[in-house]
């Protein structure tokens, strides 16, 4: 064994054994080199061997901590489950000990008809959070995570509406059936109540339970209601307030307005949640007092610095901007109250059900409309409530796994929920919720501008234009309302980099029709064909699958029609722009011919959507022989 060599007549140390045969081999060679004549007997018997192991052992197991506990510092390697419970919310990933299933519900009304057209005064609203249960008798329950609103429709939230049954002795309608589509999870909600005596700093309560989702709702007993945010340091959350401009009182019809506007608000009293590694959940509040907000205190030259540890205010300081606010409070701390705290338990693998078998209700809650109405008919039209799952209930499970952990929270923490990349602000444009309006296409591109020298367009380094468009309620390609965009604005400042400048502009829609030619085989029925290559054509330009700036290649048309069973040659295909908002086209025109390269059919340069508006009118084909 290799030994450094000695300075100053010191014994050399080596610090690379690691296990107890490391060890008690360097400890004999020290002695057969050091103490030669005091140590000669290393059998297995004897005291100096005995000693030498007792040495190696110690050395061992203190190894043996010493990586463990270095171990369980980084997330790759930690095994203690507290450990990866404290690295994931360090790293801005919230655990989940409990998965609940997710099904979509089909909520059925009946309503009475009033001179052939539904009634919508009998429409009402089903709140969030309403429960409807299953078939088997398993005890599971699902809550809907939206109210469902069937005096509203939209593109994102249709009422379907069918005559239920006709009048006596007569042809009118005598009921419609409406019919609302809604995301619903495996969820029960429990309460638990705390008194709070005096004021405690980072107070924390704990629920007493097993499979908890996430917290509801806390309220006090002066009735103000505490938020929750990701961490005590964030005063800010957004805040849905109604539109009232949003509902055409006598058609439930999207009328160019969105049914919330996005707001941010300031919030005193919030609270965060955290797991243990047993998988019960604390909630700690921040260290203010009630008696005062002090997290509103507005910029001044008075209050610079204030919050820096030795009060100083030295003109070679550098400040943090965070100090202008800075107060140590981190939200206020409740006290001497009661506080009501909702959360929802459930999951787990039972929750997963068979299709169509929640078709029991719950403990719901209906908000009528307002305005005369007749009784009896409105309690009729409450017991005509009726649900189904088309699909199964999918996605419950135990939670996450110590893996699960690991991943997850290295995917959280690259992303840090922050818009970097392009692909970053479409994919947030589209995941706002579509209340606050409907985001159907996105496309981000470098902002440009006209130079005053040479009259040809730059990049501008410091913009991005953020194109969109969004869906009226028949589904069809539309300039998003500007209440809309607001909103969409409020939504992004939250995720946006401090560099970056979003602006939110109009796409344009170029409407067109597709006309084609084809000859069929022998044998083949010439209408049977001509009907399948025009469903094949409409799958193909199904708006769904088209987005922003994407061009029309035409030999892909030509790749289409070929395939379908029965087709013996494409004789021509001609594409053929639409415009007029008379004739219900988009107003643009375009010329497809001269936009047209190696049968490639290229948008503007402002960025536009190719969009087949009126398929079964639009598509028109002949069979030639």
């Amino acid at each position: 064994m290799a030994y450094s060599t000695a300075v100053n007549n010191t014994k050399p140390v080596r610090y690379l054994d690691k296990d107890f045969n490391d060890f008690k081999n360097a400890l004999i060679n020290m002695a057969e080199v050091y103490y030669p004549d005091l140590l000669n007997d290393f059998t297995e018997g004897s005291p100096g061997t005995m000693f030498i192991e007792m040495a190696s052992y110690i050395g061992d197991v203190l190894s043996f901590y010493t990586d463990a506990q270095i171990q369980e510092v980084f997330l790759q390697y930690a095994q203690e489950r507290e450990n990866l419970y404290a690295l994931a919310y360090n790293l801005g990933y919230t655990p989940a000990v409990t998965t609940p299933a997710v099904v979509e519900l089909e909520i059925f009304q009946q309503i009475p008809a009033a001179n052939g057209n539904p009634d919508w005064r009998y429409a009402y609203k089903v709140r969030q959070n309403s429960e409807f249960l299953p078939n088997n008798g398993s005890g599971v329950r699902y809550l809907i995570q939206n109210d469902v609103n069937f005096a509203f429709s939209s593109s994102a939230d249709p009422t379907e509406q069918t005559i239920y049954s006709l009048a006596p002795g007569s042809t009118q309608p005598d009921y419609f059936l409406l019919k609302k589509k809604v995301k619903a999870i495996s969820a029960e909600v429990k309460t638990a109540t705390f008194n709070i005596q005096g004021v405690e700093r980072f107070k924390t309560i704990s629920l007493d339970d097993s499979n908890i989702i996430g917290i509801q709702s806390i309220t006090d007993s002066e009735g103000n209601t505490w938020t929750e945010v990701p961490y005590l340091a964030q005063e800010t959350v957004f805040e849905e307030v109604p539109n009232n401009e949003a509902y055409d009182p006598d058609l439930p019809q999207y009328n160019g307005q969105v049914p919330y506007l996005l707001r941010t608000k300031k919030v005193s009293k919030r609270f965060i949640t955290r797991f243990r590694s047993n998988k019960k959940m604390e909630i700690h509040f921040g260290a203010g007092s009630t008696g005062g907000d002090d997290t509103t205190i507005i910029p001044n030259p008075d209050n610079i610095g204030l919050g820096i540890r030795d009060g100083r205010s030295l003109l070679d300081v550098a400040y943090d901007p965070s100090n202008f606010l800075y107060t140590k409070a981190y939200g206020e701390a409740p006290s001497n109250t009661t506080l009501t705290v909702k959360y929802l338990v459930g999951g787990g693998v039972q929750a997963n059900t068979n299709a169509n078998t929640i078709n029991r209700i719950g403990d719901v809650v209906i908000t009528p409309r307002q305005g005369n109405l007749d009784s009896s008919v409105f309690n009729d039209a409450v017991n005509s409530l009726s649900c189904t799952n088309p699909k199964p209930a999918l996605g419950g499970g135990p939670g996450d796994s110590a893996q699960d952990i690991r991943l997850n929270t290295m995917a959280q923490f690259a992303a840090q929920k922050r818009t970097v990349t392009k692909e970053d602000y479409i994919f947030r444009a589209l995941s706002m919720p579509v209340q606050f309006g409907n985001i159907a296409k996105a496309y981000i591109t470098q902002d440009n501008q006209i130079s005053l020298e040479t009259s040809k367009r730059i990049a501008n380094p410091n913009a991005l234009n953020l194109y969109v468009l969004g869906y009226n309620f028949r589904r069809k390609l539309e300039t998003l309302p500007d209440v809309a965009k607001i909103n969409l604005a409020t939504y992004l400042e939250q995720y946006r980099m401090l560099t970056d400048a979003i602006n939110i502009k109009d796409a344009s829609v170029l409407n067109f029709s597709v006309e084609f030619d084809i000859s069929v085989k022998k044998g083949f029925n010439n209408d049977s064909v001509l009907i399948r290559c025009i469903n094949r054509l409409k799958d193909f330009f199904n708006i769904d699958n088209w987005q922003i700036n994407q061009p029309i290649i035409k030999g892909d048309i030509n790749n289409i029609l070929y395939t379908v069973d029965g087709v013996q040659n494409v004789d021509k295909v001609i594409f053929t722009n639409k415009y007029g908002v008379n004739d219900g086209y988009s107003q643009f025109k375009y010329n497809f011919e001269a936009a047209t390269r190696n049968n490639i059919i290229y948008p503007p340069v402002d960025p536009a959507l190719f969009e087949l508006k009126y398929p079964n009118n639009d598509i028109i084909g002949r069979v030639t022989r």
